[in-house]
């Protein structure tokens, strides 16, 4: 008897005997189910509908289809899940669980999806400083940049003793010709160059800049401004900045000291650094040639440059010799010798500045922050903002819901694959949403820690 054939029906290699077949009528099935942690996580530190709370909208309400809350929900949770581009908001409108994570099942009008397409999100992305005639949708870029630094406050429940800011500044390449678009020396193409301010793990600031300019210009600023965001809330505690020799400027250094802050930077060699701590690098070279590997002395002295510092400052160098030849490496700090001593400031202090750097590549290549291909400077840096915020929701999951599991100190783009990309089909009923996860997901234990965990927060 012939087989009955369908086109709608996939037929594959037999396996012990019996045939394998195929067919899209699983109904609404979804790859993204572990994306219902990330609204467990924001449930807990509260973080769309404050973001959304710094947009005006000047829309009439009545005609309106997509919500701010939802439009930010959905952009948000999108990058976290790593749907980059808005044109994958085209397919993901009929997403179920995005849906779910929205809040808005169902569309006010016939023939049209429950989320916004890439259109309406466009425009979100497009909102200027204030509502237009032509851009109905506004935004409050301080109330913005307020809403970093306090969810970093509100993730303590004590205030720390002492704090460490790094600051640090990288390329964001550029392929066109958008607005502040220029070419750097250093990265060899045209690119932005954002800011960021990160303590730890947590994220306080990312501005996007031009990238003709120093890599400190507006630090003072974004930096005045945490600074008295955090002493308002936690007065006692103390805060040191650590950063590479581009921010080793008079003007940061000296708005450091008058303001109770300390600084770590690293310092650029010249011959006069390199000259005063030339007895150590002979030491540091004849103990290398003896035992035939690198050798390291640190030096502790006060310096003065020629003409750009105000005052003496300590200076911190560590002279070493490697077997390709020396290795001299200087840094500058407003903390006393007698409070930590040369070795310990730059090997235990210093060097773990190098961290920030993995952070940022989370931002970069997990999140798609350099993502900034729209005309204006005013609309990259909200695409910035939209690629930070989900970083500081991916962060959340991952302080409180994974602190306890193989996942405490995985990036972002391991969490999303490993917990987030779960199969799943959705069924709706007029009591209930199921979402029927595989059940050969591997992460089954750590999923449940973290939910336990996301719950045990939300709830105080």
């Amino acid at each position: 008897m012939p087989t009955q054939c369908s086109r709608d029906l996939f037929g594959y290699e037999a396996v012990e005997g019996r045939r394998v077949v195929a067919a899209f009528d699983g109904g609404e099935v979804t790859s993204d189910a572990g994306a219902l942690l990330l609204g467990a996580t924001d449930r807990a530190i509260g973080l769309v509908a404050r973001f959304a709370a710094c947009f005006a909208d000047g829309r009439a309400q009545a005609q309106v289809e997509h919500s701010i809350a939802t439009m930010m929900a959905q952009r948000v949770f999108g990058i976290a899940l790593g749907y980059e581009d808005l044109l994958d908001h085209d397919q993901l409108r009929h997403d179920p669980v995005l849906a779910t994570l929205a809040g808005k099942l169902r569309a006010k009008r016939k023939n049209c999806a429950p989320l916004a397409g890439k259109s309406t999100l466009n425009r979100l992305e497009h909102a200027p400083l204030a509502p237009s005639r032509y851009h109905k949708i506004g935004h409050n870029a301080a109330a913005i940049e307020g809403l970093f630094v306090d969810l970093f406050l509100e993730a303590h429940k004590l205030p720390p003793k002492e704090i460490i800011l790094d600051l640090d500044a990288t390329d964001d390449p550029l392929h066109g010709h958008q607005e502040g678009r220029f070419f750097h020396g250093y990265y060899d193409c045209y690119c932005y160059l954002p800011l960021y301010v990160f303590c730890g793990k947590q994220l306080l600031a990312a501005k996007l800049r031009r990238s003709n300019i120093d890599a400190s210009a507006g630090a003072i600023e974004e930096i005045e401004r945490i600074v008295a965001q955090i002493q308002a809330r936690w007065p006692r505690v103390e805060i040191l900045l650590r950063a590479d020799s581009g921010f080793a400027r008079e003007a940061l250094m000296a708005w450091c000291e008058a303001n109770r802050v300390d600084y770590l930077f690293g310092l650029a060699r010249n011959e006069r650094l390199i000259g005063a701590i030339a007895d150590d690098l002979a030491a540091a070279e004849a103990e290398s040639l003896a035992k035939g590997g690198a050798a390291r002395r640190f030096a502790d002295f006060a310096w003065q440059t020629l003409d750009s510092w105000s005052r003496t400052r300590r200076v911190v160098a560590k002279a070493e010799h490697l077997p390709k030849g020396m290795n001299p490496r200087f840094v500058v700090t407003s903390l006393a010798a007698s409070k930590i001593d040369a070795r310990a400031l730059y090997e235990d202090i210093y060097c773990a500045r190098g961290e920030v750097e993995n952070r940022i590549k989370e931002q970069q290549l997990d999140l798609f922050a350099d993502r900034t291909s729209a005309a204006t400077m005013c609309a990259n840096q909200l695409r910035l903002w939209f690629a930070s915020f989900a970083y500081v929701l991916l962060d959340a999951l991952r302080r409180i819901g994974l602190r306890h599991t193989q996942f405490a100190t995985a990036t972002c783009g391991t969490i999303r694959l490993k917990l987030l990309k779960i199969g799943a089909q959705v069924r709706q009923s007029v009591r209930r949403i199921k979402v029927a996860m595989a059940s050969a997901c591997p992460y089954r234990a750590e999923y449940h820690l973290a939910y336990l965990y996301l719950q045990r927060a939300a709830a105080f």
